[in-house]
C-alpha cells in the first residue's frame, strides 16, 4: 500500500490508463486532486467542457484508495453521465457502481458491496440522498468512511444556477455530516459568478476553506452561426435540406418533447437515420440511443434538455436548435456537447418567434404561491405519514408541482419524507418571497439575453463567454470562427418545393387524445365516491394538433388566443381531415358542443358545420350548471371534484355515439366528466375532439 503522499507523476500514470498514453495532465488537474488528495481541502473547480474535470476525480479516488482511504462518492445528476462514468472508471480499473432509478434491482447488492468495502466510487443520483433506506443505512456509513465527495455539475446546487434542482440542496446537509478531513470536489461547466459564490460558500459550510480553480470558457472547435429560417415549417425544411452537410453525427435539440417527435418523424420520412429523446423515453430505449448516437449508427438525435449533461460522444459534430433556450448559459451548456475532440463542429441556432411562448409556459411552472405552500405544511401536522398520493387531493396542486414543493420544504427542514410518505417536522418555516421574486427577475434578463444573443453584432462565443462571467475573456475579444466575426453567413433559405413539402407534412392534422383510463387516488377525502378503474367515460379522441406542434401550434395559438368568431374555413377543413381518417369502431350519429366561457362563438359555430357537413343530429350544447363555470384547479382530485355536477344534464339522447366538440384538451378531466354526463343521457359512446392539445 502507498503510504507516501501522491506525485504528480502517479497522477499521470492513472491519467493514461483513463485517457490513453497521449493525455497530459493540466496544471489546474493537478492542482486540484493535490488539494484533494495530499491537502484534504475542498475544491470548486469550473472549467469548460471537455477539459477533464471527471479525470480529476477519477484520479484523486484512485490516489486515495492506495492510501487506504474509503471509497468515493459522486453525486451525478443524469444516466447518461453515470454510464458514462462508470464506463470511464473501469478503463483504470476503478470499481464503480451507481444507484439510480434504472437499476432497482440491482440497488441490494451495491449496498451490501458499500458496506463490504467492495468499491471503489459509487455514483448516486441527488434524488437517492433522500430515499428513507438510504439515507438512514447507507448513507452514514459513506459520510463516516468516504474518501472523497464529489459533486458533479455542482451548479445545480444553485438556485442561482440555470438548472437548479431542490434535491441537490440536501447535498448541504451531506457535507455537514462529512469529517472535517474528508475532502469534497465540486464541478461544473457552467457557472457565473453569482452560481461560484453560492457553491463556494456551501462547499465551505462549517467554516471550511474553499480553493476555487476556474479557467477560460473558449471552445476552439466550435463555429457558432444564427440561421433565420422563418415559421416553423420553414425551420423544419432548413434543417431537411442541410443535415446531411453537417458533419458527422450530431443533436437537434427542440424545446418540446411534441416537437421532437414531430421533427424526427419527417426526418424518417426523408431517409435520414434518426431517432427522438425525450424526458418521456424510457430509461433502457435511452440508454440504447445513447449508444446508437456514439457509434454513428444514428445520423441525430431529436432531443428535448433530457439529453444534456453528462452525455460524452468526442466526436459530436453538431448541435443544432430548433427554438432557443431560455437562458445563454444553458445553451452554452447543450452547444458543449460538440466538438471535444475535432477540429470543428458546427453549432447553429435556428430560433423562433413561438419560443418566448414556451418559456413563459415553462415559467408558469415555478414554486407556487405562500397559501398553497402552507396548506401542504398543515396537511402533513398530523400523526401519521401521507404518500404523495395521498397528500394530493388535500391541496391544489398538480404532482410534479406538488413534489417540487416537498423537496423544497423538505431539504428547508419544514417536512421530512420516511417510510409510508411524508411528515411534518413543526419547525417553523418562513416562505421566501423576495428570492422567489428575485429569482424570477434573473430568468426573464436571462430570456433578454438569449434575444439579445440571436441579434448581437458581437463575437457570439465572447457573448457566450460574458454570460458565464469567464475570467479569462479580454475586452472586445473575437473568436475568429463564429458567423460575426468570420462575415459567413448561413443561409435560411430553402427551395419553396421543399418548404411547402415539409409544410404539407407538419399541417396533417390529427393527434389522439388518450382518455383517461383511472380515477385520481384519494377523491373520498373531497366527498366524491368514484375509484377504480373508469368504466364510464369517453373513447379515444382526436385534436387537430398540439399547440406546441411546429405545423399546426402557431395557428391553434392564434386561434385561441385570439378574439371569438365563427370558425375559419382552413380550420374546418382540417377537421374534416381529422374525422376523415378517425378509425373509430362506429361513426357519431351526433354532435354536441361544450360550454365554452372564452370561444362560445367557434365552437358553436364548429358543431353546427360539423352537423351539417357530417349530417350528424345537433344536439346543441352542453351547458354549465347555475353556479358553475370552468375550472382552474391543477391537481387531478380537484378537477375532478370541481366538474362533478358542473353540466345541467341534457334531454334524453338518442341511441348512438355522440362526437363532444370543445376548443382545447389539457388534462383530460373535463371531457372524461361531460362524457359521463352524456352517457348517462342514453348516448352510446363519446367520441371527444377538440381544436388543439395544450401538450
Amino acid at each position: 500500500m502507498v503510504t507516501r503522499d501522491p506525485s504528480r507523476q502517479d497522477a499521470q500514470e492513472i491519467l493514461e490508463q483513463l485517457a490513453g498514453p497521449a493525455a497530459r495532465l493540466r496544471d489546474d488537474q493537478w492542482a486540484a486532486i493535490e488539494a484533494l488528495v495530499v491537502h484534504r481541502r475542498r475544491a470548486l473547480v469550473v472549467q469548460r467542457t471537455g477539459w477533464g474535470k471527471s479525470a480529476v476525480y477519477f484520479i484523486a479516488a484512485t490516489l486515495l484508495r492506495r492510501n487506504g482511504h474509503g471509497a468515493t462518492v459522486i453525486v451525478s445528476p443524469l444516466l447518461a453521465l453515470m454510464r458514462n462514468q462508470v464506463a470511464a472508471a473501469e478503463k483504470a480499473g476503478v470499481r464503480a457502481a451507481t444507484i439510480n432509478s434504472s437499476n432497482m434491482t440491482d440497488w441490494d447488492a451495491i449496498h451490501a458491496r458499500v458496506r463490504g468495502g467492495d468499491l471503489d466510487v459509487l455514483l448516486v443520483s441527488p434524488e437517492r440522498l433522500n430515499n428513507p433506506d438510504f439515507r438512514d443505512s447507507v448513507l452514514p456509513e459513506l459520510a463516516r468512511d468516504a474518501g472523497l465527495v464529489v459533486v458533479d455539475e455542482a451548479h445545480c446546487v444553485s438556485d442561482w444556477g440555470h438548472d437548479f434542482r431542490p434535491d441537490y440542496r440536501r447535498i448541504r446537509t451531506l457535507l455537514a455530516d462529512l469529517g472535517s478531513d474528508v475532502p469534497v470536489l465540486a464541478t461544473t461547466a457552467t457557472a457565473n459568478d453569482r452560481v461560484v459564490a453560492d457553491v463556494a460558500a456551501q462547499l465551505g459550510v462549517g467554516g471550511l476553506d474553499t480553493l476555487v480553480l476556474r479557467g477560460g470558457l473558449d471552445r476552439e472547435s466550435l463555429r457558432l452561426s444564427v440561421v433565420a429560417a422563418g415559421n416553423p415549417a420553414q425551420r423544419a425544411a432548413w434543417l431537411a435540406a442541410h443535415l446531411d452537410t453537417l458533419p458527422g453525427s450530431g443533436i437537434v435539440y427542440t424545446l418540446t418533447v411534441a416537437q421532437a417527435h414531430d421533427v424526427a418523424a419527417l426526418l424518417r420520412d426523408r431517409g435520414f437515420p434518426v431517432a427522438a429523446y425525450t424526458g418521456a423515453t424510457e430509461a433502457a430505449e435511452r440508454e440504447q440511443l445513447e449508444a446508437d448516437l456514439l457509434g454513428n449508427r444514428v445520423k441525430a438525435l431529436i432531443a428535448t434538455s433530457a439529453l444534456g449533461m453528462g452525455f460524452d460522444k468526442p466526436d459530436l459534430g453538431f448541435v443544432v436548435h430548433l427554438g432557443a433556450p431560455s437562458s445563454p448559459i444553458a445553451y452554452y451548456q447543450q452547444v458543449g456537447r460538440a466538438g471535444r475532440a475535432t477540429e470543428r463542429a458546427e453549432v447553429i441556432l435556428l430560433p423562433g418567434r413561438e419560443d418566448a411562448d414556451i418559456w413563459r409556459y415553462f415559467g408558469s411552472l415555478a414554486f407556487p404561491p405562500e397559501q398553497l405552500v402552507r396548506k401542504v405544511i398543515r396537511e402533513l401536522d398530523g400523526d401519521r405519514p401521507l404518500s404523495t398520493a395521498a397528500l394530493e387531493p388535500l391541496v391544489d396542486l398538480n404532482r410534479s408541482r406538488l413534489e417540487m414543493v416537498l423537496k423544497v420544504l423538505d431539504v428547508d427542514g419544514a417536512v421530512r419524507r420516511v417510510k409510508g410518505g411524508w411528515v411534518g417536522t413543526g419547525v417553523p418555516w418562513e416562505y421566501d418571497e423576495q428570492r422567489y421574486r428575485t429569482l424570477d427577475d434573473a430568468r426573464r434578463r436571462e430570456q433578454q439575453a438569449m434575444l439579445d444573443y440571436q441579434v448581437t453584432e458581437r463575437c457570439r462565443m465572447a457573448f457566450l463567454r460574458g454570460q458565464l462571467d469567464d475570467p479569462t475573456l479580454a475586452p472586445d475579444e473575437r473568436c475568429g470562427r463564429c458567423d460575426n466575426c468570420t462575415g459567413e453567413r448561413v443561409s435560411g433559405d430553402v427551395a419553396d418545393a421543399d418548404a411547402e413539402q415539409t409544410r404539407a407534412a407538419l399541417m396533417r392534422p390529427g393527434v389522439e387524445l388518450a382518455p383517461r383510463k383511472q380515477w385520481p387516488t384519494g377523491l373520498a377525502t373531497l366527498g366524491i365516491a368514484l375509484s377504480g378503474r373508469i368504466t364510464d367515460g369517453p373513447s379515444p379522441g382526436r385534436v387537430i394538433g398540439r399547440l406546441t406542434d411546429l405545423g399546426w401550434g402557431a395557428r391553434l395559438r392564434a386561434l385561441l388566443d385570439g378574439p371569438d368568431a365563427d370558425v375559419p374555413d382552413d380550420v374546418v377543413g382540417a377537421v374534416v381531415k381529422v374525422l376523415a381518417a378517425w378509425d373509430w369502431a362506429q361513426r357519431p350519429t351526433a354532435v354536441m358542443a361544450l360550454d365554452s366561457a372564452t370561444h362560445p362563438l367557434l365552437i358553436s359555430s364548429l358543431r353546427a358545420r360539423l352537423a351539417e357537413l357530417g349530417r350528424l343530429t345537433d344536439l346543441g350544447t352542453l351547458r354549465y350548471a347555475p353556479g358553475h363555470r370552468p375550472v382552474s384547479a391543477a391537481n387531478s382530485a380537484y378537477r375532478v371534484a370541481a366538474l362533478n355536477g358542473a353540466w345541467e344534464p341534457p334531454d334524453a339522447l338518442p341511441d348512438g355515439p355522440v362526437l363532444l366538440v370543445d376548443d382545447r384538451a389539457d388534462t383530460g378531466w373535463t371531457m372524461t366528466m361531460a362524457a359521463r354526463v352524456v352517457r348517462a343521457a342514453g348516448a352510446t359512446d363519446v367520441l371527444p375532439f377538440a381544436l388543439a392539445a395544450t401538450s
